[in-house]
């Protein structure tokens, strides 16, 4: 944690060994923890938070966040199928597409380490929201909601198989992206960078970690 209450992150992608050749070894980036936005949060968001509670969805968002435009419904990770479904049936809210869920991984947020991210879309009243739901590294489970959502069924695999979340009641989680045998999720920030050659067009382009380091 930095002085001011945020995350300091240290090399690209948090690197911290001579295989980050990349130029960003000296790189520091600092990330106030974001805290609950106050009400008004503007436009059709409030209109939103207020069908969302008026469903009984309350106790299920733990925080909410606006930034940039863009509205963040933090839910318990055990309340996200039901925050799923209401979000798709409520006629007031009639967010009928999930675009999309994608896994974020916070080494340093203790507790919550492992972030799944849904975006939601209302073709009915052209509105879009994100769920996020945080996940502890030593419990890495959350409710699939592909019951909810059937477009969700990729998206959870990909974010299984890259971030190592598991998407509990998924029909079949199995790797989408790399191979069946392959250990470890690579795009967590804490796994190690190389070993892997890469061919491209003919050549080969050696891991990160036999090229040459900057000092």
């Amino acid at each position: 944690m930095s002085e001011t209450g945020g995350v300091a992150r240290r090399g690209m992608f948090g690197a911290g060994s001579t295989g980050d050749t990349s130029g960003y070894g000296g790189l520091v980036v600092r990330r106030q923890v974001a805290a609950s936005s106050p009400r008004p949060y503007g436009g059709y968001f409030d209109d939103v938070a207020d069908h969302m509670e008026r469903s009984g969805l309350g106790d299920a968002i733990e925080r909410t966040v606006v930034d940039r435009d863009e509205i963040t419904f933090f839910v318990k990770r055990e309340r996200i199928r039901d925050v799923a479904a209401v979000m798709r049936d409520n006629p007031e809210l009639r967010f009928e597409l999930l675009s999309g869920v994608s896994g974020v991984h916070y080494p340093l947020e203790e507790g919550g380490e492992l972030h799944a991210v849904y975006h939601l879309l209302s073709m009915t009243h052209n509105r879009r929201v994100r769920l996020e739901v945080a996940i502890p590294d030593a419990d890495p489970h959350v409710p699939s909601v592909v019951s909810v959502y059937p477009t969700a069924d990729w998206h959870e695999r990909e974010t299984w198989d890259f971030f190592g979340i598991i998407f509990d009641g998924h029909p079949a989680l199995t790797r989408i992206e790399m191979p069946d045998d392959w250990v470890g999720h690579p795009q967590r920030k804490d796994y190690p960078l190389g070993g892997i050659p890469v061919e491209y067009r003919g050549a080969e382009v050696p891991p990160p970690d036999e090229r040459r380091s900057y000092s």
